[in-house]
């Protein structure tokens, strides 16, 4: 029972009571508030695979955290959002004005995560993109409540550049990819590393996407005999140009490089055309580290399933997520502290320890990796700490 001073009048002594009892119910309310988290995913078509193992991921790491992050319990809120960038804008505002949630993550489709982009610089929303590599989500459209736990397009393939000219000591190559923003950046990122190391790109070769018919400009590339190629391509188109590229002869006189995009999740299908393979990118199968392994086995033994970049990369998003609510106490909506402590913070990666860097970007090494059966097994650091140049970004 709540004593007050005797000489305290009634009035007074309500007053205190309607006090006390405000406290104790606010109290409650505080320690029972979930954290909404919308998870804005692929669930159906193409990417599926990966909105799964982004999610296992996210899981994955608030599971270890007793459930909890910044002392919050989630609910989770889950929308698929099919890779259509049409029906982006509308469910992104699903989640912010019908379910009100308090930060999302999403997605894998760049042109998805642009109209994420907008809609959470627009509304204040915190969002973590655990994927989608479109350098403009932290280039022109960076916020300060807008951060990425994965990569920039331009990150592996300036890497990739890099090591074509330095250490492959290649003079000429041509670059190859389905036109559209993705692939653009990403040739373009491979262009700038390797001319400025030393490389001269002497023609940059497209295809409308999603076409697979390749055949006449593998006839081009034959005829034009570079000392390389570089090729963006994904899924489907990865596993189709990489084997008609093989098909044709081309792997026996010209090497073939890409981002790990190029044959991470196709080595089943690709088969021999991939074996030796170099490709770069945050992540590598055969890292060995204590971290990535003790995460491998949490993660087989809570999925059975074997984790893949995508799961890192959902699992760094909520990592992120935690380092900035632990600071402000679980409260998200005091958006400076929150971010000020993502942007200090060294985040304990299953890829090696990243930071982010002024438009909420990783700055991350870029592993070499070699097709080495089912694997992309590990050779050594491409570039060490690669921040991106984040170029259009004003915070």
């Amino acid at each position: 029972m709540t004593r007050f001073p005797s000489h305290a009048t009634r009035a007074t002594r309500i007053v205190l009571a309607a006090a006390a009892l405000a406290c104790v119910g606010g109290f409650a309310q505080a320690q029972q508030a979930k954290l909404k988290v919308g998870l804005m995913l692929p669930y159906s078509g193409t990417y599926t695979a990966l909105g799964v193992a982004i999610e296992n991921g996210f899981r994955l790491n608030v599971e270890e955290q007793g459930g909890k992050l910044g002392g919050r319990e989630i609910e989770y809120v889950k929308v698929d959002d099919e890779s259509d960038p049409a029906k982006a804008t509308d469910n992104v505002n699903k989640l912010i004005k019908r379910d009100n949630v308090d930060v999302i993550i999403g997605t894998v489709h760049s042109g998805v995560a642009m109209a994420m982009a907008k809609a959470a610089k627009e509304s204040g929303t915190v969002l973590i993109v655990p994927n989608a590599g479109a350098d403009a989500v932290t280039g022109p459209m960076c916020a300060p409540n807008i951060f990425r736990s994965s990569f920039s397009n331009w990150q592996p393939a300036y890497a990739m550049g890099e090591v074509a000219a330095k250490q492959e000591k290649k003079k000429k190559a041509i670059t190859i990819t389905w036109k559209y923003a993705a692939g653009d950046e990403s040739v373009n990122g491979f262009k700038e590393g390797f001319e400025k190391s030393g490389g001269q790109v002497v023609k940059q070769l497209s295809v409308p996407f999603p076409n697979v018919e390749f055949q006449a400009l593998l006839t081009e590339i034959a005829a034009a005999k570079p000392d390389a190629v570089y090729a963006f391509f994904a899924g489907g188109g990865a596993v189709k140009f990489v084997k008609d590229y093989a098909a044709a002869g081309l792997d026996k006189t010209i090497p073939l490089y890409g981002p790990g995009f190029l044959t991470d999740g196709t080595l089943d299908a690709q088969g021999a055309s991939a074996q030796g393979m170099l490709t770069t990118l945050h992540y590598a199968d055969g890292l060995n580290t204590p971290r990535d392994n003790a995460f491998r086995i949490a993660y087989a033994k809570s999925f059975k399933l074997q984790p893949d970049v995508y799961a890192v990369q959902g699992y760094d998003a909520a990592q992120m997520l935690g380092i900035g609510l632990a600071a402000v106490k679980g409260d998200i909506g005091k958006k400076a502290e929150f971010a000020a402590a993502i942007e200090k913070a060294k985040i304990d990666s299953p890829r090696g320890p990243f930071s982010v860097g002024k438009s909420h970007n990783p700055i991350q090494d870029i592993y070499l990796r070699k097709v080495d059966g089912k694997e992309n097994k590990l050779v050594s650091i491409a570039t060490k700490s690669l921040a991106d140049p984040a170029r259009g970004c004003r915070m």
